[in-house]
C-alpha cells in the first residue's frame, strides 16, 4: 500500500484578511456634534439592552467615544432616553 501524502492548505484558502482601519465618523465629519438633545444620534449608539456600545464596535476614537457616553447619560438623567433596552420594558 504506497499512498502519497495528500497536499495540506491552509484553513483560510492561503489568503490574509486585512481589515480596513475604521475611522471615527466625528474626526471625519467636522460638522457632526454630539449633543444630548440630539436622541436619533445617540440610539445608534446603545445596545438594545441599552448598554453604550464599546468603541470597537461603533469605530469611534476615544476621545468622540468619552463624549458620545456622557451625553447619552445626560439624556437618561432628563429621561431623553431610557435606562433599559426597549426590549425589556
Amino acid at each position: 500500500m504506497n499512498e502519497q501524502p495528500e497536499e495540506r492548505q491552509e484553513p483560510s484558502g492561503g489568503r490574509r484578511y486585512y481589515a480596513q482601519p475604521r475611522l471615527c465618523q466625528f474626526c471625519t465629519d467636522h460638522n457632526a456634534v454630539i449633543d444630548y438633545k440630539n436622541v436619533e444620534l445617540l440610539r445608534r449608539y446603545i445596545t438594545e439592552e441599552g448598554k453604550i456600545r464599546p468603541r470597537r464596535q461603533t469605530g469611534t476614537c476615544a476621545r468622540h467615544q468619552r463624549a458620545l457616553a456622557r451625553a447619552i447619560k445626560r439624556a437618561r438623567h432628563l429621561a431623553l432616553l431610557h435606562f433599559t433596552g426597549e426590549m425589556l420594558r
